[in-house]
């Protein structure tokens, strides 16, 4: 199983902790345009890990961070369907925390 993989199945099990320390492993070495990629998705990962640990402030900059940089990848980049993934993001900001349940990633 590729790291990108294995984080993958980490996020969608709601495992964000671990999916963002797989994915940081990933993204270290990584250049553009994967790089900055990998950074919206280790954001989202951080924004619902805050979101778990009741951090309200926390979870709501890392998720803004994320839809930032996950709005240069739409509607889809690498496989991943990230126009989903924004439109999960966007209705959880507009909400505001707690942001469960957590979308996950196809």
């Amino acid at each position: 199983m590729s790291l990108f993989d294995e984080g993958l199945a980490l996020f969608n099990a709601g495992r964000f902790y671990e999916c963002h320390e797989v994915w940081e492993d990933l993204w270290r070495p990584s250049a553009a345009p994967q790089r900055l990629f990998l950074q919206a998705l280790i954001h989202f990962a951080v924004a619902f890990y805050h979101d778990q640990q009741a951090n309200p402030t926390g979870a709501r900059r890392q998720l803004r961070k994320g839809l930032t940089k996950l709005a240069a990848y739409l509607p889809a980049y690498g496989g991943i369907d990230t126009a989903a993934l924004y439109a999960a993001g966007v209705r959880r900001w507009l909400t505001g925390p707690p942001y469960a349940p957590y979308p996950a990633i196809q």
